[in-house]
C-alpha cells in the first residue's frame, strides 16, 4: 500500500471533524418517552402524607408483648411500640459517642430501646419508632430482641 494513500484519509479526516462538530443543528433535542401526571401527583400526595404524618406512611403501631410473642414477624421491621420506659442507662461510646438504652415494658414484658444522643425522659410513657431486629451482632456483643431507635417521644 502507497504511503500517500493511507496518510490522505487520516488527514483529511482529522480536519473534516471539527467542521462536522461545528455543523450540528443547535434545535431542540428530542426526548424518548413522557412524563405521566399521575405519576407526578402520586408522588406528591405520599410526600404529603410522609411530612403530616411519618409514622402512617411506614410503620406498624404495636406493643412490647405482641413483638415478643412473635419476633420472625417483626424481624427488620419499622414499627412504633408505646409503653413504660424503665431502667434507663445513658453511656458514652469508646468512640466518645453519647447512647442510651431501656426498657420499654408493656405489662409483663419488656423489650431493650437502643438510640444515639441523650434521652428525651427520664421515665413514664413513651412512644418510640424504630427498627426492631430479632438478633443484632455488634463487634464484640450479640442483641436479641432489641428497637434501634429513631425518636422517642415523651408521653407525659
Amino acid at each position: 500500500m502507497n504511503r500517500r494513500t493511507f496518510r490522505c484519509p487520516l488527514t483529511l479526516g482529522t480536519l473534516a471533524a471539527p467542521l462536522a462538530a461545528e455543523a450540528q443543528p443547535a434545535g431542540k433535542v428530542p426526548r424518548v418517552g413522557r412524563r405521566a401526571a399521575s405519576v407526578t401527583v402520586t408522588l406528591a400526595l405520599i410526600l404529603a402524607a410522609a411530612v403530616v404524618s411519618p409514622v402512617a406512611v411506614y410503620a406498624l403501631v404495636t406493643t412490647p408483648g405482641e413483638i415478643l410473642a412473635n419476633p420472625d414477624r417483626f424481624d427488620g421491621q419499622v414499627v412504633t411500640i408505646e409503653g413504660t420506659m424503665t431502667k434507663l442507662r445513658q453511656r458514652v461510646s469508646r468512640r466518645g459517642n453519647p447512647y442510651y438504652t431501656f426498657d420499654l415494658s408493656g405489662g409483663q414484658q419488656a423489650i431493650r430501646v437502643f438510640s444515639f444522643g441523650r434521652s428525651p425522659c427520664r421515665s413514664g410513657a413513651v412512644m418510640v419508632e424504630g427498627t426492631f431486629d430479632k438478633v443484632k451482632r455488634g463487634e464484640q456483643y450479640v442483641f436479641h430482641n432489641e428497637v434501634n431507635a429513631s425518636r422517642v417521644i415523651c408521653r407525659q
